[in-house]
């Protein structure tokens, strides 16, 4: 029962990483109506700035400092500078942009292996291999460190969104941007903020997920796997949905590791979300 509780707890743990990097997924699908492909490979960016500074003495979560800034002036940059050209020729663009995305995803992975190689890293401080024990349970401070940190940004996404005015116009074109036009809100200046937002927030999953796991350039493969399953089973445009969807996410994962070979992981957890949206075609939560 104690092994069970363990891999429960520290499941939704690393659940709450895998919502965070959803959440600014799903922001430009909803917003954008672009598949951003190159989400988690920017994420594995920041994990590998994290890992550079680190090497300097720098704190992963002193590291924000430099990596939040810096990748919200990213995704404005990306939007303005390729994303948006490329919506104004015209075509499908979630076709175009899951291809233009795809091939920058590889680009970066391919910068990272001639900088640093192929090989994984891990991002050791003073508190690796800590833990913060809770009568049967053993806390690795790294994984609360982690949770912690995505728990704030989910949450100050949310009250962003729904307290104040930009994040309301952000909202309001999610949600039909021919009205939010009508109402002279500037649809340019709306999506590039969501895309400064989205693309922060994938900053701040990779100082998360650097904290909780070794990491290489090919490391985003994985994490998109993580990232689609969250965004279309929590539902596209929720934010809720996408919270509880990692949770789910990582709770199975962990838990199916108990009774299974750890290579067969996967499969089970793709299995049981499938059901899970034959049940529920649309996601957990509707947008």
């Amino acid at each position: 029962m104690a092994q069970v509780l363990q891999a429960l707890v520290t499941g939704l743990l690393t659940g709450s990483v895998y919502a965070l990097l959803g959440a600014g997924f799903s922001l430009i699908w909803g917003v954008a109506h672009v598949i951003n492909i190159v989400h988690p490979a920017l994420a594995v960016g920041a994990a590998y700035a994290v890992y550079l500074l680190a090497a300097r003495g720098v704190d992963p979560l002193a590291s924000l400092a430099v990596v939040v800034p810096l990748f919200f002036l990213l995704g404005v940059g990306f939007y303005e500078g390729v994303i948006r050209p490329a919506a104004r020729r015209g075509g499908d663009l979630v076709l175009v942009s899951m291809v233009l995305t795809f091939g920058l995803a590889a680009a970066l992975e391919n910068v990272l292996a001639a900088v640093w190689g192929p090989g994984p890293r891990v991002v050791n401080v003073a508190y690796t291999g800590r833990a913060v024990q809770l009568g049967v349970l053993a806390l690795p401070i790294t994984h609360l460190a982690g949770a912690g940190l995505a728990t704030v940004t989910i949450a100050a996404l949310y009250l962003f969104l729904h307290k104040t005015f930009p994040g309301k116009a952000v909202r309001a074109v999610w949600q039909n941007p021919e009205g939010a036009a009508l109402c002279a809100i500037n649809l340019r200046q709306v999506t590039s903020l969501t895309y400064g937002l989205a693309i922060a927030s994938a900053g701040v999953a990779g100082v998360a997920l650097a904290l909780i796991y070794s990491f290489s350039p090919a490391s985003h493969l994985m994490w998109l796997v993580f990232v689609f399953l969250v965004v279309i089973v929590g539902g596209v445009g929720s934010l809720v949905g996408v919270v509880v969807a990692g949770m789910l996410v990582g709770a199975l994962t962990n838990l199916s590791t108990l009774v299974i070979p750890f290579a067969w992981a996967p499969f089970f957890l793709f299995a049981s979300l499938g059901v899970l949206l034959l049940l529920r075609p649309t996601g957990l939560f509707r947008r």
